[in-house]
């Protein structure tokens, strides 16, 4: 089977059907796709190239806390599109992203597994060691390798990734990129931190004095580095440019909220409404107040010379 091509994805239980050939399905909520998830999906996909079968990852769109206790729901390191391309260039055959509901919630350990049973018929289910389904989280991977046979597959439970003897985990990087440890972020991740979204209208004053930038909102429920500037690698329109992007509310101009501005070096059009992917390499500088337009844009100039001399092969 060829793998890494088109990705399909599925996001109702109604839809999903007994047509895929001996799936192997990797259960997770795979936030940040991080090197842990990566070890528990790799493994359900060479599973399912041994026995010439379907890899399917079975994730949910929202985080199950965002339901069941929405005080406790943690920030999302990545988006969903940027966790599909990643799924996609790993050779996941198939996605089956569903929204979390109050309803989906109720389900007891049992019932999940009879869902899995009755919808895609899996030959494999494979986890991580954390990994835990039904009503409050009562199954887990014991419960998983126990009862596998009972609803006609077979299951692995992968163990803790471990770098530096230390767990990967999403609460870790978590905790990094908002302490602004990109080095060991990107080091868990096994990829730079990326941040997608949509460009959206800015007050346009980076063009005026040569350096246009493109706006991303930042959202309240994504995690995000400390204000500052940065170098980036961005992905538009599937093209990869090298930029500076700064993080902060701009407090030259007393902008209210807080913001992702990226100029994009030898780039060009208009990409407003666009989805762009801005992937995080290194840190610039802190966020400055600048006492004229002048000496903002002479800072933004030497950005450019230190991305330029950083990026160059």
């Amino acid at each position: 089977m060829k793998r890494g091509v088109s990705l399909e994805i599925v996001k109702k239980i109604s839809a999903l059907t007994k047509k895929y050939t001996r799936p192997v399905v990797a259960l997770g909520m795979f936030d940040g796709v991080h090197l842990g998830h990566a070890s528990v999906i790799r493994h359900a996909i060479d599973v399912a190239k041994e026995i010439d079968g379907t890899a399917i990852v079975f994730t949910f769109s929202n985080h199950p806390l965002t339901v069941i206790a929405p005080d406790d729901a943690p920030l999302m390191i990545g988006s969903k599109n940027l966790r599909r391309e990643i799924f996609s260039g790993m050779g996941v055959d198939v996605l089956i992203e569903i929204q979390f509901t109050k309803d989906f919630s109720k389900k007891s350990p049992e019932e999940f597994l009879e869902l899995l049973q009755e919808k895609i018929s899996p030959a494999y289910v494979v986890t991580g060691p954390n990994y835990t389904f039904g009503r409050f989280g009562r199954g887990n991977g014991r419960m998983l390798l126990r009862e596998a046979e009972n609803f006609g597959f077979k299951a692995e439970v992968c163990q803790s990734f471990t770098v530096d003897r230390k767990i990967v985990s999403s609460t870790r990087i978590r905790a990094l990129i908002a302490e602004g440890d990109l080095i060991s972020a990107n080091q868990l991740l096994g990829r730079n931190f990326t941040y997608a979204g949509e460009v959206v209208n800015g007050d346009k004053r980076g063009r005026k004095i040569g350096f246009p930038t493109a706006n991303l909102e930042i959202s309240d429920q994504r995690a995000m580095l400390p204000n500052g500037a940065y170098i980036v690698r961005v992905k538009v329109r599937g093209k990869f440019f090298n930029g500076i992007a700064n993080i902060g509310d701009n407090p030259t101009f007393k902008v209210a909220r807080r913001r992702l501005e990226v100029f994009i070096d030898n780039f060009s059009g208009d990409i407003y409404g666009e989805e762009i992917f801005v992937s995080f390499i290194g840190k610039l500088r802190d966020e400055k107040i600048f006492a004229s337009v002048e000496d903002l844009k002479s800072q933004l100039n030497e950005d450019l010379r230190v991305m330029r001399n950083a990026t160059t092969d």
